[in-house]
């Protein structure tokens, strides 16, 4: 489940791009280039979070490319494969009447019409045809 006030986090760097310290990144943004909007956010280490910056980015194929400042070299950049990125939720942009982030429905309790108490929401799924809830049953 996702900690409601905890980092948001919105894509993972997944290799290296290049000799001048560039990261491949897989976005979880919708669509998929809006991770470059931001230019700052957070870097996971482990359990801790640290602020970092990027200072250029793009689509590079169907592959984002993002230049992280202070990393400028491969070898810096292959040491931050498999970190996670994320953002504050002050940085999200704000929603219209009736839209949600997934991440509002993580833990909601699911009801049947008539009150009955099926679950929680577990995690969601994007299987590309829908979005599917999974439901854990409540013990």
């Amino acid at each position: 489940m996702t900690d409601a006030a905890g980092p948001v986090v919105i894509g993972r760097i997944t290799g290296v791009y290049g000799i001048k310290g560039w990261v491949k990144v897989h976005s979880w943004t919708q669509p998929r280039d809006n991770l470059l909007h931001y230019g700052s956010g957070l870097l996971r280490n482990g359990q801790q979070w640290s602020p970092v910056r990027w200072d250029a980015g793009r689509m590079q194929g169907k592959t984002l490319v993002l230049h992280l400042d202070g990393v400028d070299d491969r070898d810096q950049a292959a040491l931050l494969a498999g970190r996670d990125l994320a953002v504050a939720p002050e940085q999200l942009p704000q929603l219209e009447n009736g839209e949600f982030y997934w991440r509002d429905l993580e833990g909601l309790p699911v009801l049947t019409p008539d009150g009955r108490l099926l679950g929680r929401v577990d995690h969601l799924l994007a299987t590309g045809a829908n979005d599917v809830l999974v439901v854990r049953a409540c013990a």
